[in-house]
């Protein structure tokens, strides 16, 4: 995976020195850190993407295989698949029509609630997803840029703001990576 050259100096600390000489002191940080979430996902997504590129997966349809893979049956009502991604109903079926064009996921019907239609995932959806696992676990997230201590810090922090969010809600169970 090629890498490209870094900038001489920060350009989010350059942006920091700007908000505070510009009066926004009290925000900088703020400004920072969004910025900084911001790139580092650009950062990561080019290097998801670069590993997904040889089986033709975007990252969304790898997760959507995946968590086909998990699922008992291989198969989720699509309303289940589009609450447990975070993502809209819309998105799910964009996904799933690619998929099934691509022979990877098909639609069935639910055996139970006639309203509803499950995503299966077919033979060449796993083989693929096991390709494509292959791949980022060897090129993405067994080089995460930082060593184990710091990404456990990491998952502490984004999981406390995800947290704050809304994004989820553990209850009176504490989270897997819960600083305490």
């Amino acid at each position: 995976m090629s890498r490209p050259r870094p900038l001489p100096l920060d350009p989010i600390e350059e942006a920091h020195r700007q908000w505070v000489g510009h009066g926004w002191g009290d925000v900088a940080d703020g400004m920072a850190a969004v910025t900084s979430l911001v790139r580092a996902q650009q950062i990561v997504m080019a290097r998801v993407d670069e590993a997904l590129k040889p089986t033709g997966l975007t990252f969304s349809r790898y997760e959507l295989l995946m968590l086909l893979s998990f699922s008992k049956t291989g198969a989720l009502p699509m309303a289940k698949a589009s609450a447990r991604l975070q993502v809209h109903p819309t998105s799910v079926t964009n996904t799933v029509d690619r998929l099934e064009a691509a022979k990877l996921v098909e639609r069935v019907p639910h055996p139970t609630d006639r309203r509803a239609t499950l995503i299966e995932i077919t033979d060449a959806g796993r083989e693929l997803v096991a390709q494509a696992t292959e791949e980022l676990n060897t090129k993405v997230f067994a080089l995460p840029g930082l060593p184990p201590d710091r990404l456990h810090t990491l998952l502490q922090l984004l999981a406390e703001f995800r947290h704050a969010a809304g994004d989820f809600d553990t209850g009176d169970e504490q989270a897997h990576w819960s600083a305490t």
